[in-house]
This record gives C-alpha cells, structure tokens and sequence, in this order.
C-alpha cells in the first residue's frame, strides 16, 4: 500500500471520527470552520509526520524513503489526505446531534 493511499484513508478516518464519535462530534461541530480546518490539517500533517519517521526508523515501512523524494511523496501523499478528509466530511450525513451544534454555535 502505497504513502498516498494510506494518508487519504487516514483522512478519511479522521473525518468520520470528528463527524460519529459522540461527544467528540458535537465539540468539533461547535467550533468555526477555520479552527475545524486548521485541526484537521494539523492532525493530518502530525499523521504524515509520524509514517515518514516510523519509516525512516524502520519500524514500519510505509514506502516513503528518507531523502528528497520521500519529502516529495510525504507531501503529495498530505494533499491526497487533505482532500480525502474534507470530501469525507462533505459528503457524510450529519447526525441530529452535530446539527444541533452548529446551530447553537455564535458564529
């Protein structure tokens, strides 16, 4: 399995978690959509970070390498996250709880 699609089932996970786990939707659903943006690109780049250096140590081998074209990868392989991540988010139906949220959010 390749960098790439293993980051866009990452994100795709992400993304179902923050939309299904209870508790942890409604907080997430609260918040503007920068923050939610900025926490999901966070925790993506923090999931990328973590494949490159548990490859580089040899502890798993996710086909990235540690040179130049594994930072190249690493980075494609962040952009396939990313849009997997908001296009799961885009296309999951919301739960009667999320939607609560969002409208009793101030902004």
């Amino acid at each position: 399995m390749t960098a790439t699609v293993l980051a866009s089932i990452a994100g795709v996970v992400l993304s179902l978690a923050f939309n299904y786990i209870p508790g942890l939707n409604t907080k997430f659903a609260a918040l503007s959509t920068e923050v939610k943006r900025s926490i999901m690109l966070g925790l993506l780049v923090l999931v990328g970070a973590a494949a490159y250096g548990l490859s580089c140590t040899g502890w798993f081998d996710t086909g990235l390498t540690c040179d130049q074209d594994g930072l190249k990868q690493l980075i494609t392989a962040l952009a396939a996250a990313a849009v997997a991540n908001q296009t799961a988010y885009g296309l999951s139906p919301q739960t009667l709880p999320v939607r609560e949220a969002k409208q009793e959010r101030p902004y």
